[in-house]
């Protein structure tokens, strides 16, 4: 009787699946001149990236619905709807961080290495392709960096460091830590305005071509100047070719870590500017004092270091990047778009553990049995296996923050995005901060919640985390190599 019981759901379940997706399978059985549709060809199964978690497409009623009790204000809602990505099961932390400024250090010192002033050793550089055609300079990373340095090996090491003037303790220079990057725009590259050929550039066929119209588009450049200052420049200049959509970025990546004496007046929290990103013990910690610039950086260092590590599929792996406040606040509410990342509206257990670190109360840092930032992964996930999203620190996201919030957003995928220019106004430089932190009240750490901060400014308590849009929406399979610690 159960067997048949069994037997029956399983119908049941497999009527209604097809009445869901009722189209018809595809085949390749015409004959006869049929169109059958192209066969062959092997489906790209993306694998799941280290510490991260796949977040599946879906809708949220992003916003606050209710009015907010705190300040009285009424926020508004929207429906909206996203498409699946994966994200970081946790905030990036200080080790990962280290990882990106070793690899700064080490591109630059190989690149001095080859230099003639400190020896000259060309092998540090790739000058030619396998066939002994000439290519674009660039660093031998199978070159290993010397273990025992000569004379002038020993002064290009040298040369990254600088010493403390009170403890003769020797130093990276935090200066000399400069990223340059290129990032391709295929959004502005894909407007029709800007289509190379004239007659493309508008579709309405009563309005004559203009061969004659001339085409000006933006773009971002840098360089170091001669006294070794990075320059940015917002350019426009008349469109000639696909590559002048290509921007270009220098990005100084070291943390600020006078943030922890910066940030509060009268505090005495030197220990932390001196210890907390240099110390060992802070390395499972989310790393705090980098700029939202500095975040997009390291996210384009993760992607091009993924990337040489790949075959021939890597064409098919999207780029890392900040979250989308959207994507941020869906993946933060959980599968049941609860209002904390957790499945009721109190901040601790029966058990009175806290759920997240925060600042309970008025200012008992300690009560939820942290003073500053905690290890990250310490506190029970949300139901898509995300840890930290409330409290610990806020998290950068891409989106420019403006008053309408969602109701400048469209319904789907929405995000807004400005590359403000260096001359622009300062108030255009406002980023989007979510999940609140480990100096923040209760309110804050909601998962609606919005804030903001500038990109350039460096902050104690704001982290971030990297997400990566879905190789492909329909994947559903995927193989599973996490490395999380519980």
């Amino acid at each position: 009787m159960k067997r048949h019981l069994i037997i029956i759901c399983i119908v049941v379940l497999t009527t209604t699946l097809a009445g869901c997706f009722g189209g018809k399978t595809a085949t390749s059985t015409g004959r006869g001149g049929e169109v059958t549709g192209v066969g062959g060809g092997r489906g790209f199964s993306e694998p799941t990236p280290y510490g991260m978690t796949m977040i599946k497409r879906g809708f949220l009623r992003m916003g606050i619905d209710k009015q907010d009790s705190l300040w009285g204000k009424e926020t508004p809602v929207k429906d909206i709807s996203v498409d699946g990505f994966w994200m970081d099961e946790t905030e990036v932390t200080n080790s990962k961080y280290k990882q990106f400024v070793f690899w700064v250090r080490d591109s630059i010192l190989r690149t001095r290495l080859a230099d003639p002033a400190y020896g000259g050793d060309e092998t540090y550089m790739i000058t030619e392709d396998k066939n002994g055609d000439p290519v674009t300079p660039h660093i031998n990373w199978k070159k290993q960096l010397p273990k025992k340095p000569n004379e002038d090996e020993q002064r290009a090491i040298e040369s990254l460091y600088v010493t403390n003037p009170v403890t003769g303790e020797k130093m990276l220079d935090a200066a000399q830590m400069n990223y340059r990057y290129e990032i391709y725009d295929y959004t502005a590259a894909a407007l029709r305005r800007n289509r190379l050929n004239p007659e493309e550039r508008n579709l309405n066929t009563d309005v004559p071509v203009n061969t004659e119209e001339v085409v000006m588009i933006s773009k971002d450049t840098a360089y170091i100047d001669d006294e070794g200052r990075i320059v940015r420049e917002t350019i426009n200049r008349q469109l000639t070719g696909p590559w002048d959509f290509l921007n270009t970025y220098i990005v100084n990546i070291y943390p600020d870590t006078t943030c922890w004496v910066n940030d509060f007046r009268n505090s005495d929290n030197e220990m932390y500017m001196r210890n907390y990103f240099s110390n060992p013990t802070y390395n499972d910690y989310p790393v705090v004092g980098v700029t939202w610039e500095q975040a997009n950086a390291f996210c384009a260092w993760r992607t091009d270091y993924l990337l040489k590590g790949l075959g021939g599929e890597a064409r098919y792996i999207q780029r890392y990047r900040l979250p989308t406040e959207a994507e941020w606040e869906y993946a933060a509410r959980g599968r049941d778009g609860t209002e904390f990342p957790w499945e009721n509206e109190r901040v601790k257990s029966g058990d009175g553990c806290f759920y997240a670190n925060f600042k309970p109360d008025r200012g008992n840092y300690t009560k939820d049995g942290n003073l500053i930032t905690s290890r990250t992964g310490i506190y029970s996930s949300n139901s898509n296996g995300l840890y930290d999203m409330a409290g610990n620190v806020a998290e950068w996201t891409s989106t420019i923050y403006t008053e309408a919030g969602v109701d400048a957003m469209n319904d789907l995928n929405p995000q807004l995005k400005y590359n403000a220019a260096k001359e622009d106004p300062y108030r255009l430089k406002k980023k989007s901060v979510r999940g609140g932190s480990w100096k923040d009240p209760e309110s804050y750490i909601r998962s609606a919640w919005r804030t903001w901060e500038y990109q350039n400014q460096p902050r104690s308590y704001i982290g971030f985390r990297c997400v990566r849009s879905l190789a492909s929406s329909q994947s559903t399979k995927q193989k599973q190599s996490k490395g999380k610690k519980k």
